[in-house]
């Protein structure tokens, strides 16, 4: 080797081993924080390697997914039924039949 060469490699070399070592020991800390707050630790491309799903967890799942349906069917109902009632008020014949309640009232105060 050219002594430029051996130069350039006796600068660089301390910097290129300082910010992998840099790196490293980040990687180990950030890694054991998740372990010690009980985040899951992520494989290679970013699927979760531990905990895994167990089979009461996926029953818990299926289940809240069933009660989230009904629930979504139930409230669809709902609006339904407030968009009835909203047309019933808003209709003008409604209004026409509560003004002349209004009156009645006033006529059987008066007699």
């Amino acid at each position: 080797m050219s002594p430029e060469a051996l130069e350039v490699i006796r600068v660089a070399g301390p910097m290129i081993a300082l910010v992998t070592a840099t790196g490293v020991i980040g990687w180990v800390i950030t890694t054991w924080l998740r372990i010690k707050n009980g985040y899951p630790l992520d494989g290679a491309w970013g699927q979760a390697v531990y905990p895994k799903t167990s089979s009461e967890e996926a029953e818990r799942i299926k289940l809240l997914s069933q009660e989230n349906a009904q629930l979504r069917a139930e409230l669809g109902s709902i609006k339904d039924r407030l968009g009835n009632v909203e047309r019933i008020v808003t209709d003008s014949g409604y209004s026409l039949t509560h003004q002349i309640e209004a009156l009645r009232g006033e006529k059987d105060k008066v007699q």
